[in-house]
């Protein structure tokens, strides 16, 4: 058993098989989640379920946090019975949420003036890295707490990449949310023409992801596109969101991104038809129905 005690918040898709690897590497695990019940379900792995951000600090040396969206970080962490009223100087925040840069370097200044350090640790992975363990984790902060936090994200991730300052890991992962917008709509476009030119699209992946065109979303997510498997691994509208933070920092930042702002625009449209709980891979409707393609 590790002698380390960590607590996490939020107990969803991508918390709770992370709960369950830190108690698998022996951590002594606290967690929290707005809705109990999500949580207590781990109870029978060893973890120990608490009633708010601050008791989760108060039993803990270090808190991840691992929320939906920028709101929900500040709230738990600096909010009404957050982890800040629960804080000793030396304890270390790690927030493995996708949220603001720039909000992650204010909640970082203001954890920093009582002494409390914090990472930011975006993921890349989705539920099933999560589940074994292979996530891919973008760290920012201070390179000795990473370094002293790198046996809790090894019983997390596989490869852990250190990326600099305070906002630094946020930044690396909305260029991964760059990069995989516009290859969701290249899987797409690709899937949509290979249906109308009356191929078979899974041959025609078959084909193209041996080759240089080949990505994790032509072969695990193209394949779900061909078949209309819109289950999600990634929902539509967590994708909107880390693409609505893209916009806002290109902005701030003068840089242009004609593909993520077409991709953003594109799941616009599945939104718009009730798809925001639907996988990323749903966004071959949009392609299938441009071309006139039956619905399936």
């Amino acid at each position: 058993m590790s002698s380390v005690r960590v607590g996490l918040i939020g107990t969803g898709v991508m918390g709770k098989p992370m709960a369950r690897n830190l108690l698998r590497a022996g951590f002594a695990v606290t967690v929290y989640n707005r809705t109990r019940s999500r949580a207590e379900s781990l109870i029978a792995e060893g973890a120990a379920v608490a009633d708010s951000p601050r008791e989760v600090a108060e039993r803990a040396e270090t808190v991840i946090t691992i929320v939906s969206d920028t709101p929900d970080v500040e709230q738990v962490i600096l909010g009404e019975r957050g982890i800040v009223e629960g804080a000793r100087p030396g304890m270390v925040v790690i927030d493995m949420s996708t949220i603001s840069p720039r909000t992650t370097r204010e909640i970082a200044r203001q954890l920093q003036a009582r002494g409390v350090e914090m990472l930011d640790a975006p993921v890349s992975g989705g539920e099933k890295g999560a589940i074994e363990g292979t996530l891919s984790i973008m760290v920012g902060g201070r390179r000795e707490v990473f370094e002293q936090s790198r046996p809790i994200f090894e019983a997390m991730g596989k490869r852990l990449v250190y990326c600099g300052d305070h906002g630094q890991g946020q930044m690396v992962k909305l260029c991964n949310q760059i990069a995989i917008a516009s290859n969701l709509v290249a899987a797409a476009e690709a899937v949509a023409f290979a249906k109308k030119a009356g191929l078979d699209p899974m041959t025609m992946l078959e084909a193209v992801g041996a080759g240089a065109a080949g990505s994790w979303v032509i072969n695990v997510l193209g394949p779900k596109m061909a078949s209309h498997d819109y289950a999600p691994g990634f929902m539509v509208k967590l994708q909107q969101k880390d693409l609505r933070l893209v916009m806002q920092a290109a902005s701030e930042l003068g840089v242009a991104l004609p593909g993520a702002m077409l991709a953003n625009q594109l799941f616009t449209a599945v939104e718009a038809e009730g798809g925001g709980d639907l996988g990323t891979q749903s966004l071959v409707r949009v392609l299938e129905k441009l071309a006139n393609l039956p619905e399936g």
